[in-house]
């Protein structure tokens, strides 16, 4: 077991809500780990400081964990990603004046005028399953609609003033939108692909060969987190928890919404790494941005979820 700090990344969404619980309630010390949780302001954060070796781990969109790994933003940075730690959580989000037009003709209607639509990354579970989605209804992205990226706490200010007609981001960011009464939820993730992966965990490849025992542990422990997670009885703890101003810095009410999977929240129970998910994300890596990850897919990591005494999920 190491004794050394073990840096893991993270950003104020609620999908992030297993790492949170695990650090607050004492969960990683318990079983002789000392973890330090870094708030990250974007996904390209995360992502550079992985590469460099800032984190040892992190709560990883699992496209850009395969990016990272395939060396398609800069060097390649070996990872293993020993466990998902979430499904679902997503939300395509449009402004408000958008509604009308959204009721009467779905997304065709309202990207018929053009739309400029911000997503967290190229590489994420949200830019692919919005192409997807537009593509399904009939929607010429590349002609009638922009895609541009934003950190997701972002996304409601630049909603309220105008500079982007709607956004795909986790919770709680679509709610916090239609809170402040700028947005509305178009559409949720489950409905593109129901029980998506959205979040895994990721560690850097050196940090699990040098600690292969804090590896295991990590993964059990996040297990044991994810388990409480997916209580319904702890989801007004878990959301005043996240609400903390060291956390999302929002109020529990706003968060609990957010966190429910039954309106299309996070989903916690779901925690096996199928490497077929990553070859769905790698095939539509190709077909949208025309990138090859394939190679990547060997980071997902089943035979470590097994041996921390995870099982394999149909």
């Amino acid at each position: 077991m190491t004794t050394e700090t073990i840096r893991l990344g993270l950003l104020r969404l609620c999908d992030a809500a297993p790492v949170i619980l695990a650090a607050h309630e004492g969960m990683f010390a318990a079983d002789g780990l000392d973890v330090q949780l870094v708030i990250e302001p974007s996904w390209a954060n995360v992502a550079d400081k992985l590469s460099y070796g800032l984190l040892d781990g992190a709560v990883m969109l699992p496209p850009l964990a395969l990016a990272c790994a395939a060396g398609l933003r800069g060097r390649a940075t070996p990872l293993v990603v020993p466990m998902s730690l979430s499904s679902n959580g997503n939300a395509v989000t449009l402004a408000t004046g958008l509604r009308e037009d959204f009721a009467a003709g779905g997304i065709p209607a309202v990207a018929a005028r053009g739309l400029r639509l911000a997503v967290v990354h190229a590489f994420s579970t949200h830019d692919l399953l919005l192409r997807y989605w537009l593509a399904a209804a009939g929607v010429d992205a590349a002609r009638d609609v922009e895609i541009t990226v934003l950190p997701p706490s972002d996304m409601p200010a630049r909603l309220a003033e105008g500079r982007i007609d709607g956004f795909c981001a986790g919770a709680p960011w679509g709610e916090a939108a239609a809170a402040a009464g700028c947005g509305f939820i178009a559409q949720r993730s489950r409905d593109i692909w129901h029980n998506h992966p959205e979040k895994c965990l990721a560690l850097r490849a050196r940090f699990w060969e040098a600690a292969p025992e804090a590896g295991l542990a990590l993964v059990r422990i996040l297990r044991a987190a994810a388990a409480l997670c997916a209580d319904p009885a702890r989801l007004p703890h878990l959301a005043t928890l996240l609400g903390d101003p060291a956390y999302l810095d929002l109020p529990a009410a706003l968060l609990a919404d957010g966190l429910a999977p039954a309106a299309g929240g996070p989903d916690f129970s779901r925690q096996y790494p199928d490497p077929r998910h990553a070859e769905w994300f790698t095939t539509q890596m190709r077909r949208w941005h025309d990138v090859d990850a394939t190679a990547a897919v060997s980071i997902y990591r089943p035979d470590v979820f097994l041996a921390a005494g995870g099982r394999e999920e149909g």
